[in-house]
């Protein structure tokens, strides 16, 4: 159950990402299923291509204190868009794009915790 519900957020805020920032948005007639494929792609990338994104970039990323994340996170959304109906302005509308990603996706697992549905017990 856990799978397909952080799948559903993260097919939600995706959507949601698209509806408040325009340098990210779906092609024309894209529907929920292709919402679904963007958020189920975005989570095989996160877990299999960012980890070594990040490690390559780990001198950067420390030279920057950090910020270098953002490009990374940047390339994952790019990434994604490259390969699913999901499409960006360029590659700064990536970077922008996944920092309110993160924003949306925060507030949305705090949603879900602060409601009950993610099986933890606080």
């Amino acid at each position: 159950m856990g799978f397909i519900l952080r799948l559903l957020v993260n097919a939600l805020a995706l959507y949601l990402l698209t509806q408040v920032y325009s340098g990210v948005f779906f092609e024309g007639g894209a529907g929920v299923g292709s919402v679904l494929i963007a958020a189920l792609v975005m989570g095989i990338v996160n877990a299999l291509i960012r980890p070594v994104l990040l490690l390559l970039s780990m001198p950067l990323t420390v030279l920057t204190l950090g910020l270098f994340t953002l490009v990374v996170n940047g390339v994952v959304l790019a990434l994604v868009a490259a390969i699913t109906a999901l499409n960006t302005a360029g590659f700064g509308a990536a970077i922008v794009g996944a920092l309110i990603l993160t924003v949306i996706s925060w507030l949305l697992d705090a949603l879900v915790g602060a409601l009950g549905l993610d099986g933890k017990r606080g």
